[in-house]
């Protein structure tokens, strides 16, 4: 069998594979996916095997895989998708090992369950097709725990010199970043709209030379952590 063209989500339509042996939690994802105009196409798999054969034949745009118990086998199975497809992890967890190890791995995304709606749930699932990763706000706290325990925050300037190129409401919008707080969150703090907000964290990514949060927290806390 041939495979298919990915879309990669740039039409704004998008094949997305669900991978979990939980089936309510499988059978819901696929229903909010069904549910939604962006989503070209759905299908679903039990575990490995199932998910590795149908990946292959079919060429999903994204793979979001529910991390199960046990986490060891959905880790070897992470490790296998994310050679070849985009992977979205959903996870119980937001521990800050789980988080650090499943990135690592080659997760492009961390999501954790509880923590998202259903309209964060497709947002990340768009974001994760197209390549960019997205973290739930508890994940991103936990790596940047994890980073912080490892090497702490720089007195002078945290992330090296690509830091020193913000400005100060960079400076400021990263700081909020590094708690892990959302685009939302930090127009209120600030008194700013979602659009501004958008428009520094653009600026950010782009000076600090990464794609995500979790990669531009990295280099906040002078981490040698490549994560975008």
């Amino acid at each position: 069998m041939m495979n298919e063209t990915r879309s990669d989500g740039k039409d704004g339509q998008i094949r997305a594979l669900v991978v979990g042996d939980d089936l309510v939690i499988r059978r819901g994802l696929v229903s909010l996916l069904d549910t939604d105009n962006r989503t070209l196409a759905v299908r679903e798999a039990l575990g490995r095997s199932q998910a590795l054969e149908l990946a292959q034949a079919w060429v999903p745009d994204v793979v979001i895989l529910n991390l199960g118990v046990p986490r060891q086998e959905g880790m070897h199975t992470l490790a296998e998708l994310s050679q070849l497809y985009k992977v979205l992890v959903l996870a119980a967890k937001d521990v800050a090992f789980d988080v650090d190890h499943a990135l690592r791995v080659g997760a492009t995304g961390y999501l954790v369950h509880r923590q998202f709606s259903a309209s964060e749930f497709i947002a990340a699932v768009v974001a994760t097709a197209q390549g960019r990763a997205h973290l739930s706000p508890g994940a991103v706290i936990a790596l940047a725990e994890k980073l912080k325990a490892v090497r702490p925050l720089r007195a002078a300037a945290p992330g090296g010199n690509r830091v020193d190129g913000l400005s100060r409401r960079e400076l400021e919008v990263m700081e909020y970043i590094s708690r892990g707080q959302s685009n939302p969150d930090i127009a209120k703090a600030l008194f700013l709209s979602e659009k501004t907000v958008k428009n520094h964290v653009n600026r950010i990514y782009a000076k600090l030379q990464v794609r995500s949060r979790a990669a531009a927290v990295a280099l906040w806390l002078g981490a040698p952590v490549d994560l975008d």
